[in-house]
């Protein structure tokens, strides 16, 4: 909240604001009119919010589960890994302005889907493990994270671009982000680590697929 207020009382927020550039518009001709750019932007940064909870309250549920492991000690390598995340959102920063927010949202959820074919074995390695499953994992999670709220804004119409930023995040983290802690569980305590692997591999297509979609329909509209 302090966060948003922050943004709002901007010069910059309050001048855009003035011009009309942020004005909010009905939700259903939103829809309509950006619907399938909705759809993308919800899918886009999967991976990031899938990871966010894979790293934070499944590790966790987990070890208090299914574990002998006091929750205490891995909460301690939960706030470590924490501190490089948020060192590691400040970086993709520097990284989007070199490579592109999309190349870089791109790449690290091809990099997101190569930690978790490896994640369940360093969950399931002993201290060892579950130290690299955490430092490794946060240290992704900050770099697709940094960018992916807003990977698709531009692709939407000025006219519908404020409330179609805002129902894209909130669908993001409805299905990235709602269902990833329980499903991860569910699937890990009756198949095994290894699904929940394949939960957080199948975010990481998904992103790269809406990426690969957005990208061919701005070329198309380009050319067109």
């Amino acid at each position: 909240l302090f966060a948003r207020l922050r943004l709002v009382v901007t010069p910059e927020f309050t001048t855009l604001f003035e011009s009309r550039a942020l004005q909010p518009a009905p939700v259903l001709d939103t829809i309509r009119a950006e619907g399938r750019t909705i759809v993308l932007g919800a899918f886009a940064p999967l991976a990031s919010f899938a990871l966010f909870h894979m790293v934070t309250v499944f590790p966790l549920s987990w070890i208090v589960l299914f574990t002998r492991e006091t929750p205490g000690r891995f909460l301690t390598i939960e706030v470590i890994g924490a501190a490089i995340g948020l060192c590691a959102t400040l970086v993709s920063g520097l990284l989007a302005d070199r490579i592109g927010r999309r190349t870089l949202l791109g790449s690290t959820a091809v990099l997101i889907a190569l930690f978790a074919i490896g994640a369940p074995m360093l969950l399931d390695g002993g201290a060892t493990g579950e130290w690299v499953f955490m430092i490794v994992g946060f240290a992704l999670f900050g770099l697709s994270f940094g960018q992916s709220s807003g990977s698709l804004a531009t692709s939407l119409g000025k006219t519908h671009r404020y409330t179609g930023s805002a129902l894209t995040t909130d669908l993001a983290w409805l299905f990235g982000a709602g269902f990833a802690p329980l499903a991860a569980l569910l699937l890990s305590s009756k198949l095994g680590l290894a699904a929940s692997g394949a939960y957080l591999f199948s975010g990481a297509v998904c992103t790269l697929i809406a990426l690969g979609v957005n990208k061919e329909l701005a070329k198309r509209a380009n050319e067109g």
